[in-house]
């Protein structure tokens, strides 16, 4: 993904195309490349954002998702983003809804797709195993219905993850305090359109996990893309597009009707 990053003070990020802003948050062993089909296409359509999320920057009281909702909230602050849209992966998807719940007012829409704040089956209680490659590439392999896609750079990033001590005490961490700040009730006071795109193989978070966050977020669309694991818009982007560029039309041009909840 050969796209310029930015910096502004402690901020690195992405920004490409204009019109109304798109937020992207990547999850735990998430990076920047998970958006890269989503980006080439929506930067002919609005001004796509991906923040680099400090998931092992930020001090060990501060790692948890409410610590990285606070770093999204004040990125936003600082580059004066306001009515846009907001999409998560896993990790990231819980992020969003973290922040959404704090600051409900510049957002236009919100996006999940394979999130966590309900239920997620983590990497296993053994994991992160250091040092054991093997063990690494079965355990990428199953964010996806197609275990090609676990690439051996993908496998490499996620293998140098789990080599490095302080960024392990990190990833588990954030998956502890993913786990305990469990969302549920509070969910019903989203009152933004959101969408739900869920990948039908999906085994991190499996579908009854979006049937949940349909029934519990009032404004809110599900669609499934069959033969498809945890990460769609890695997996099958074309796709994924179509159903959130088909979204944002329906919502501009006022034809947007979704569950009540």
């Amino acid at each position: 993904m050969n796209y310029e990053i930015k910096t502004q003070g402690k901020f690195k990020y992405i920004e490409e195309g204009e019109g109304e802003p798109v937020i992207l948050l990547h999850g735990l062993f998430g990076a920047l490349s998970n958006f890269s089909g989503l980006l080439d296409y929506f930067k002919q359509h609005n001004k796509v954002v991906i923040p680099m999320l400090p998931l092992f920057d930020l001090n060990i009281l501060e790692t948890s998702v409410g610590g990285l909702a606070k770093f999204v909230h004040k990125f936003i602050e600082a580059r004066g983003y306001k009515d846009f849209h907001l999409m998560g992966n896993s990790l990231g998807g819980h992020v969003a809804l973290v922040y959404i719940l704090k600051h409900p007012e510049d957002v236009k829409s919100l996006i999940l797709t394979g999130s966590s704040g309900l239920f997620e089956n983590g990497m296993g209680e053994t994991y992160p195993k250091r040092g054991d490659y093997e063990y690494i590439r079965k355990k990428t392999e199953l964010t996806f219905y197609d275990p090609a896609m676990a690439t051996k750079e993908l496998v490499d990033e996620v293998f140098e993850i789990t080599t490095n001590r302080l960024k392990v005490i990190k990833v588990i961490t954030l998956a502890k305090s993913a786990i305990r700040h469990n969302l549920g009730e509070e969910l019903r006071t989203i009152t933004v359109p959101t969408l739900l795109i869920w990948g039908m193989n999906d085994t991190i978070t499996p579908p009854m996990v979006a049937e949940e966050f349909h029934k519990l977020i009032p404004n809110s669309e599900l669609h499934y893309i069959d033969k498809c694991g945890h990460a769609p818009m890695m997996e099958v982007p074309a796709e994924f597009n179509v159903i959130m560029h088909d979204f944002f039309k329906r919502l501009n041009n006022g034809t947007l009707k979704v569950n009540a909840g």
